[in-house]
């Protein structure tokens, strides 16, 4: 039997303690606020925990046995091998490391934690149920729900956590299967197709809807990393129409249908990749008088029907990103208890948001792509710079990727976004964004001064390419350097 306990009475109560849940909370101790937070399962959430931590550690793993198998660099490792499980010791060593660097603080801190499931009473009062069935009740002047995210189910395909996984369960698995059919052509379906083919022990078929994978992104960009899985053996469905899938003898079956033919195929096992959505089933929200719009929290830069509660990170699902949900955590305090924060009333501004694909190239970006100039009609200059050009790359015997830069085609050349893909191109983005954020030109950027070698020479070089001041011009290497102007 239940028993219920009256609680403490805070000044925010944060439902959820993953990136962005931690970050409200360690936002809201620095204006020396009352805060709790309630959590039913491990600190960290997804973004820890079978998330993006988890799933980049075991890319970085995979990466790093890919390389030891080639011999571009002129030495081979004989007798090399890895098991599944030495390569999840790793990603849960990852993971308990940042877990316990964040129980650390909120403990040092003394920021208490209530453990169990959440549920609004009312607008201003939680209960929260424990494991044994206790029940608390939490009062708050504020509350921010921060509780994540989960695996998107598929209209007609059920996971089973053993044969048909989502990417929770790819955690569980006992060893690399021999066969892995994996179930949309997005970040996360892209992500897993190039773990598991850098590892070489499964062979991965990717199944998308779309004519070619990543279709967010612009065709030269998708080619790229398509080629790639083609030259690993990926099989990659495209335009498919998956007619079914199912368990057929302890292995997955399935029929795509592609050009008007359909097929079948085998495998050990299948991962449906098909996206996230918000996590707030137990919230019981219509207590509390938050308004959900088809599975969607309806907010206006966080801010939810009741003006007394945000709701950030992937429980929004706007932008489901660990850095976006960090920033909307702290933004959610600020806008409580910052009275010039109040008044200037500055949403959140999501136009120089850095990504990330660890894929096979790395992709890394900021602001538009070609496609999205033109979808808004904005005319734009690009230049393309291969690192076929960029010396590091050269170097590093990596000369698979690009630096791709937009700009206004007007006097004032405002930087509009950046691609880059292949090696360390996570190192470009970051100058480029803040020159978005401030609305500067692309001439500022050209005085940056970069090392030598660097990857950065290939961010200088395709900046020269837009001014038309490049060491290397583009009529003599039309093929490694591209520049063109589009209008609306």
């Amino acid at each position: 039997m239940s028993s219920q306990t009256t609680g403490d009475v805070y000044d925010v109560c944060i439902i959820g303690c993953g990136p962005a849940g931690f970050a409200a909370a360690s936002r809201g101790w620095d204006y020396g606020k009352r805060v709790c937070i309630i959590e039913k399962g491990d600190v960290g959430g997804a973004g820890i925990h079978h998330g993006a931590l988890a799933s980049k550690t075991m890319w970085e793993v995979s990466c790093s046995f890919k390389q030891a198998q080639e011999s571009k660099k002129g030495f081979k490792v004989k007798n090399l091998d890895v098991s599944y499980d030495e390569v999840v010791d790793i990603v849960k060593d990852a993971e308990s490391d940042k877990q316990k660097q964040m129980e650390k603080q909120i403990q040092e801190l003394e920021i208490p934690i209530v453990r169990g499931v959440a549920s609004f009473v009312n607008p201003h009062t939680i209960a929260v149920k424990s494991s044994d069935g206790t029940v608390k009740h939490v009062s708050a002047d504020h509350f921010i729900i921060a509780t994540g995210s989960k695996p998107r189910t598929h209209p007609t395909i059920a996971t089973d956590g053993k044969i048909i996984l989502s990417s929770d369960d790819i955690i569980g698995m006992e060893k690399f299967p021999e066969s892995l059919a994996i179930v949309g052509g997005g970040v996360i379906g892209c992500e897993y197709a190039t773990i598991f083919s850098n590892f070489g022990k499964t062979k991965v078929s990717l199944i998308d809807k779309s004519r070619r994978i990543l279709p967010f992104e612009d065709e030269d960009i998708s080619a790229l990393c398509y080629d790639r899985f083609k030259n690993k053996g990926v099989l990659v469905h495209k335009a498919a129409q998956l007619e079914s899938m199912k368990v057929q003898g302890g292995k997955v079956e399935y029929v795509v249908k592609c050009s008007e033919k359909s097929e079948t195929f085998q495998v050990e096992k299948a991962l449906l990749a098909v996206g996230r959505v918000p996590n707030i089933a137990d919230l019981q929200l219509e207590k509390a008088g938050v308004e959900v719009k088809d599975g969607f929290i309806v907010n206006t830069d966080g801010l939810t029907t009741q003006d007394h509660i945000y709701a950030v990170g992937d429980a929004t699902i706007d932008i489901a990103l660990v850095s976006i949900g960090e920033i909307e955590g702290r933004h959610a305090i600020d806008r409580m208890f910052n009275a010039d924060y109040q008044q200037l009333q500055s949403p959140v501004n999501y136009k120089n948001i850095s990504s990330i694909m660890f894929l096979d190239p790395k992709i890394s970006s900021v602001g538009m792509n070609e496609q999205e100039a033109k979808k808004k009609k904005i005319p734009y200059k690009v230049a393309t710079y291969s690192y076929e050009m960029v010396s590091r790359a050269i170097c590093q015997r990596e000369t698979g990727g690009l630096v791709k830069i937009l700009v206004t085609n007007d006097d004032q050349m405002k930087v509009l976004g950046i691609r880059a893909v292949g090696q360390s191109s996570s190192s470009l983005i970051e100058s480029v964004s803040l020159m978005i954020r401030l609305g500067r030109s692309i001439r500022d950027l050209s005085e940056l001064l970069v090392g030598y070698p660097s990857v950065a020479e290939g961010l200088q070089e395709c900046v020269r390419v837009l001014l038309g001041t490049s060491i290397y011009k583009p009529h003599i290497f039309p093929h490694q350097i591209q520049l063109k102007t589009v209008s609306a």
